[in-house]
């Protein structure tokens, strides 16, 4: 039996676990050598979990016969379809799940060069990803590839853009973080919104692209505290704090400016950010909106109040570990997704038992949006029709 029981669901967030040689066949062959000399490159692959271990992990028939029972117990580079694209639809099935937003996990934050001075570089290397993704995800119509698109130089994302959905990407993925010389709300991006809303595809914000926590606050002269692998580099208890801080003030900016207004009709989701701060927010921005409504004419110009504007174009999906019936009570029953993290060990062993426990009391309808309805109103025309509201899937 799938684990989804046979129930509807889409997931709004799962990921690879590339390995270190993933981008070798999609870099533009000039700039490869330049690419594995960053220091972004060189340091994701000195903390890259023992790939040669789990290549010979997964060849191995014993660990391939167990690969549908232990679905949410293998975790990372265990995980079945973690980076070998043809054993993906297996997890899917065994998952149950209608669909998946698929995510990198080892180019997360473009190895830092999008806070550099080589554009050249910086750009290649989204490429190069957005080509493995779309690779990868070609094996499976419910496998959902997210392509990302540097906001650096508008011209060159626009153009990044454009390859991304000629190659089959059903969602563009952009940094949280403001880039270096402009808002995020700039005109010249506007390039890039109107591609992703001709395409009907979302523009979506992920873990990862945001500004990370001043590494000075972990200097308390206490023992370090181990992060969720045993580390110090992922998140702890006061980096996770500001996890949502970017990503609040550059959806702000996209709506006091305007861009949400300049294109209706596109989506926008932030995914692995959590949600608990959704409600506080959105009464933020209607009260800055009213604050300074008489001496700002872009804020007189706005189609609605900014909270009822976010929750027509806005999705969120909550940790599981944060009370989503709350967060959907005080937001709006259409922001919510679900989201499992597969094959992430954040995501937990059984996520459908915490969210299910969080949306208690709250309406069937609601419920669906939660785990379906949202998210295909989030997809657009990214999901297919057959993948909407597909066959049930029972035993296996």
């Amino acid at each position: 039996m799938p684990y989804a029981n046979g129930r509807l669901i889409h997931d709004a967030d799962s990921h690879l676990m590339e390995l270190d040689d993933c981008l070798d066949g999609h870099f533009q062959p000039s700039l490869l050598a330049a690419f594995r000399a960053c220091d972004g490159y060189r340091a994701k692959r000195h903390a890259n979990l023992r790939p040669g271990a789990s290549r010979q992990a997964h060849a191995d028939p014993a660990f391939r016969a167990g690969a549908s029972d232990n679905i949410l117990l293998r975790k990372n580079y265990e995980a079945q379809g973690a980076f070998i694209a043809t054993d993906r639809p297996a997890a899917l099935d065994a998952l149950g799940f209608a669909s998946q937003l698929v995510f990198t996990t080892y180019c997360l934050g473009n190895f830092g060069l999008d806070q550099g001075s080589d554009m050249a570089l910086c750009y290649a290397a989204a490429q190069a990803h957005n080509r493995m993704m779309t690779g990868f995800c070609a094996v499976d119509p419910r496998l959902l590839a997210t392509a990302y698109v540097p906001l650096e130089d508008c011209v060159l994302a626009a153009s990044t853009a454009r390859e991304a959905i000629a190659l089959g990407a059903k969602a563009l993925l952009v940094p949280s973080t403001c880039p270096q010389r402009h808002a995020p709300s700039h005109v010249g991006l506007d390039a890039v919104w109107a591609q992703a809303q001709e395409a009907g595809l979302p523009v979506l914000f992920h873990v990862g692209g945001e500004d990370k926590m001043n590494p000075v606050y972990k200097a308390n002269g206490l023992p370090a505290v181990p992060d969720f692998h045993g580390g110090d580099d992922n998140f702890t208890s006061v980096s996770y704090m500001p996890i949502p801080g970017s990503v609040m003030q550059t959806l702000a900016s996209l709506v006091f400016d305007g861009v949400f207004d300049r294109f209706p009709r596109l989506k926008w989701g932030a995914i692995e950010l959590g949600a608990a701060w959704l409600p506080g927010w959105m009464r933020a921005l209607d009260s800055a909106a009213h604050a300074f409504r008489r001496n700002e004419t872009r804020l007189q110009a706005l189609s609605a109040r900014p909270s009822e504007i976010v929750q027509r174009q806005l999705r969120v999906t909550p940790y599981p570990h944060e009370d989503s019936g709350w967060i959907v009570a005080n937001s709006g029953p259409g922001m919510c997704l679900f989201s499992s993290d597969y094959p992430h060990v954040e995501g937990g062993r059984h996520p459908l038992k915490r969210f299910d426990e969080s949306m208690q009391g709250r309406s069937p309808a609601e419920v669906q949006g939660f785990y379906a309805d949202n998210f295909i109103d989030l997809m657009g025309a990214g999901l297919a029709p057959a993948l909407r509201q597909p066959s049930p899937q029972t035993a296996t």
